[in-house]
């Protein structure tokens, strides 16, 4: 973080210009009192301006923005595509939107190419603030239209699984697609969800995400996985005519 120096007429009243420049309250502000300032005689004669220095503790969304919108089109210099970004700051997220004639090239097959800038710019952003902030990239409403996409597949899936009392399996989804199944079930009383991923580097681990515990990181953007979704209570018709152990302890089971 840059150090930034403030003069006012008093201690406090720098400490309020800092406030207000860095749209940060003052316990997120490191302040080093440099000089406090002197009224001088009367008020006119060696009267002296109060000196701070100031360093954010976290870098303030405004400037998160800017920066995003900066590293995001230092990568995409190297596509042959023109573009213009819009950066906006809502809440403690960093939307940026790409205008381009050449969507389908950024958004890829299944938005992959999209979620591995997204994953780019969040990662280098990480680095510049020393913090995590969250960062969306978005391109003619790709996002919205696929979470719409991927709620009424999750519908789909949870009465597939009601009719038939069998689980069923979706092919791989990034992090973030999977997150939009799991909310999108989380008030369905008799399904269930769960994840099992690969990162991209190739080391394998499960995760488990049921609904409100489905969350998204830096990190887990860059993980491809599928989506389990089985029943709560396992079907009284159940394949062998018994009630395996597992099924008692009302553990899942494929019925």
């Amino acid at each position: 973080m840059s150090v930034l120096e403030f003069e006012e007429k008093s201690v406090e009243e720098a400490i309020d210009a800092a406030c207000q420049k860095l749209k940060l309250p003052r316990e997120k502000l490191d302040i080093e009192i440099v000089s406090k300032g002197s009224s001088g005689i009367f008020g006119i004669v060696g009267a002296r301006r109060a000196k701070i220095r100031v360093i954010a503790k976290e870098m303030p969304i405004d400037a998160a923005s800017e920066r995003a919108k900066e590293i995001l089109s230092e990568i995409l210099k190297h596509i042959d595509l023109p573009t213009v970004i819009e950066a906006e700051a809502k809440e403690d997220q960093v939307y940026l939107n790409v205008i381009s004639n050449g969507s389908g090239l950024l958004i890829g097959k299944r938005g992959k190419t999209l979620t591995a800038l997204q994953y780019l710019v969040t990662r280098i952003l990480h680095r510049s603030a020393g913090e995590n902030i969250s960062v969306v990239v978005d391109t003619e409403n790709y996002r919205s239209k696929r979470e719409m996409s991927l709620t009424e597949l999750a519908q789909q899936l949870g009465d597939k699984v009601k009719k038939s009392r069998r689980s069923l399996t979706t092919g791989p989804m990034n992090a973030q697609d999977r997150r939009i199944i799991h909310l999108a079930l989380k008030e369905d009383t008799e399904i269930r969800t769960k994840s099992k991923g690969r990162a991209i580097s190739g080391a394998s681990s499960s995760i488990r995400e049921e609904g409100e515990k489905a969350r998204e990181t830096s990190r887990a953007a860059n993980r491809w996985g599928t989506i389990r979704v089985y029943l709560k209570t396992p079907s009284l018709a159940l394949r062998y005519g018994g009630m395996s152990r597992a099924c008692r302890r009302g553990e899942p089971c494929n019925v």
